[in-house]
């Protein structure tokens, strides 16, 4: 993959300290305002988003809650270090959507799907039903119907990633996948396996999946669920 970044649009805010927010979230996030730079005052903010003051502070404190930016008396509202933001907020990740994703923003995701992925696709051949053996079998019958870099197969791709994560039983891996929905999906149509034979690996990866879980094998479910996201990465010139 190209160091250009890929953006992928995403929902608009509805309210008018909402809409600010977003616009100093996406400056932030693009570098516009650097890490540790202080912004400018509130009557410049006010002017330069026509909105008033209390509009203003709201947005500021909607931004201080996600982990971007600080405010201190006689010093001002400062642009915190990106280890600070809010991640698993879903507002911070469709900010980055919007502004562009890169290399660096796909290898974080991959790290953190292969820190809680793989350890759901064993829990789900332990703890899964009947009902999420027939779902996953329906995401996988989306992905061979859709074309590759189509919407439909990414989101066949994503419904079988989020019934794993359903199917292990365990809520806070279903709230992680809930989260990171909008990037798992913009992921999945970077990664879009073009080539004939890469769909075919995807295709049949995917359903070695399936198979371990309903065959309650936990090592080969995992195990597979690491082959197919190193696979993802590598397809989008992010891995290494």
């Amino acid at each position: 993959m190209s160091p250009q970044l890929v953006s992928i649009p995403t929902r608009r805010a509805h309210s008018n300290h909402a809409a600010v927010a977003r616009s100093l979230g996406i400056d932030i996030i693009a570098g516009r305002f650097a890490e540790g730079a202080k912004l400018p005052g509130d009557p410049e903010l006010i002017l330069m988003f026509g909105v008033s003051r209390p509009v203003l502070r709201e947005s500021v404190k909607t931004l201080v809650a996600k982990g971007l930016l600080s405010t201190k008396a006689r010093v001002g509202t400062v642009v915190r270090e990106r280890a600070a933001w809010n991640m698993f907020d879903s507002d911070v990740l469709a900010w980055h959507l919007d502004t562009g994703i890169n290399t660096r923003f796909l290898r974080d995701l991959a790290d953190i799907r292969l820190a809680v992925e793989p350890r759901a696709a064993a829990l789900a051949a332990e703890r899964r039903s009947d009902r999420d053996i027939a779902e996953l079998r329906r995401a996988i019958a989306t992905m061979r119907r859709e074309p590759s870099d189509s919407t439909g197969f990414a989101d066949g791709d994503l419904s079988l990633h989020l019934t794993v994560a359903n199917a292990s039983g365990n809520p806070f891996m279903r709230s992680i996948g809930g989260v990171i929905e909008a990037a798992l999906r913009a992921s999945f149509l970077l990664s879009a396996p073009v080539a004939d034979a890469e769909r075919e690996i995807v295709l049949v990866s995917h359903q070695h999946i399936i198979e371990a879980v309903e065959n309650r094998d936990s090592d080969a479910a995992a195990a597979l669920m690491t082959i197919v996201i190193l696979n993802g990465l590598r397809r989008h010139g992010a891995a290494g």
